[in-house]
């Protein structure tokens, strides 16, 4: 009996993740890059293989154990390694507000890669942070930043934003002096409004959401005093424009 029931329920199961599969791929958006250089599956083993070298030298913005150990600081072991954190805790160095950052080390000094991994959605001021990491990376250094597209409120109250890929290219522009070497989204998800949402919208399905976005950029010019208010729309936004009315 046992083993009837068994062979019924992987029967059952193996029908569910057909009708998934199926489902998954009408959920897939065609006008979005999807990373492939540091998609969530690729960043890590992309940084270690590409960074690890004697002479250079690593930030992590965000490098505190949260939600499980960190192979950072092992896998970095022939670089030099620093991790950066609010609060002091396994794998920080430094411990300060990330808004603020180039304060807590010496005057001029910088890095040949600065990355954050699940933190921009916590920074209350995530362009105050964008700049303070153009400003510690090394000319031909490398930014790298991946943080969520959709997911779950957590870690409330600093909880404060979700990122498209054109943010994070927004955030990290010419204008900045990064020239982007990939900025786009991975892990899609497949959604749905619940039955408590408005009735117009009760249980419609929720198309082109991804749980993380990314970006691989890197300092090509030093723009000394970057400041936000005298930018120009159009530098951030370079090619692409707001999609015209249509009939």
């Amino acid at each position: 009996m046992k083993e009837l029931l068994k062979g019924l329920l992987r029967k059952t199961l193996g029908q569910i993740q057909k009708v998934e599969s199926l489902f998954d791929e009408d959920y897939i958006a065609k006008d979005i890059h999807h990373s492939n250089i540091v998609s969530h599956d690729r960043w890590e083993e992309y940084l270690y293989t590409t960074f690890n070298k004697p002479g250079l030298r690593i930030l992590e913005v965000g490098s505190r154990e949260v939600t499980g150990n960190s192979d950072a600081r092992n896998r970095f072991d022939k670089a030099e390694y620093v991790g950066f954190d609010y609060y002091d805790g396994n794998n920080v160095d430094v411990v300060g507000d990330a808004h603020k950052l180039s304060q807590y080390f010496k005057d001029g000094e910088q890095f040949d890669l600065i990355f954050s991994s699940a933190c921009f959605e916590h920074f209350a001021m995530p362009w105050q942070v964008s700049k303070e990491m153009a400003k510690m990376c090394k000319l031909g250094g490398h930014i790298f930043v991946e943080t969520h597209f959709s997911f779950s409120s957590h870690e409330r109250p600093w909880h404060f934003y979700h990122f498209s890929d054109m943010a994070l290219r927004t955030l990290f522009s010419e204008a900045m002096g990064i020239q982007c070497i990939e900025a786009g989204v991975s892990t899609p998800i497949v959604g749905r409004f619940s039955k408590y949402a408005a009735s117009y919208l009760r249980l419609k399905p929720v198309k082109a959401m991804y749980c993380h976005v990314e970006f691989l950029g890197k300092k090509m010019e030093h723009v000394e005093n970057f400041d936000w208010n005298t930018v120009q729309i159009e530098t951030l936004v370079g090619d692409s424009k707001y999609p015209e009315p249509t009939d």
